[in-house]
């Protein structure tokens, strides 16, 4: 008789992968990182346990915006006072926070709950070539822009 698993945060095996966000288009690179983090790629998926990987990003500052979204996508932030919009390009964004954008995206592919907060604290990014993961011996993971 078949049947079906059931994951518990006990019997989840988590692992570590290694990314490098260089040359790789921001949304293709959120959306299949999303997959990782929330475990979707596995075959004993269960929605409501974090059995997801930890998924570090390195050279976030060098992922392309297709199109024209480097000065068209605005990101808009409220400071809650009158008159407190603002506003502020992806290509300015990729300047002041470069971890911003890809962070924004991989967050907002998340579910909108207490388990998106959880799965969302497994994902590291990094502006440069180095992180300070090494004691996790994490798997170098290779994207495509395909």
């Amino acid at each position: 008789m078949r049947q079906t698993t059931i994951l518990n945060s006990a019997k989840v095996d988590k692992k570590w992968y290694v990314i490098d966000a260089q040359g790789l288009i921001l949304g293709r690179l959120a959306s299949k990182i999303a997959i990782i983090l929330r475990g979707k790629n596995k075959p004993a998926y269960t929605p409501h346990v974090d059995c997801g990987d930890n998924v570090i990003i390195i050279n976030a500052n060098k992922v392309i915006l297709s199109g024209n979204k480097l000065n068209g996508k605005i990101y808009y932030h409220h400071s809650q006072h009158p008159n407190g919009l603002k506003r502020t390009t992806a290509n300015d964004m990729l300047v002041k926070k470069p971890i911003y954008p890809v962070e924004h995206a991989i967050k907002g592919m998340l579910p909108k709950n207490i388990l998106g907060s959880k799965l969302f604290r497994n994902l590291f990014v990094y502006e440069g070539n180095k992180h300070p993961h090494e004691a996790q011996q994490p798997i170098k993971l290779e994207l495509t822009n395909k």
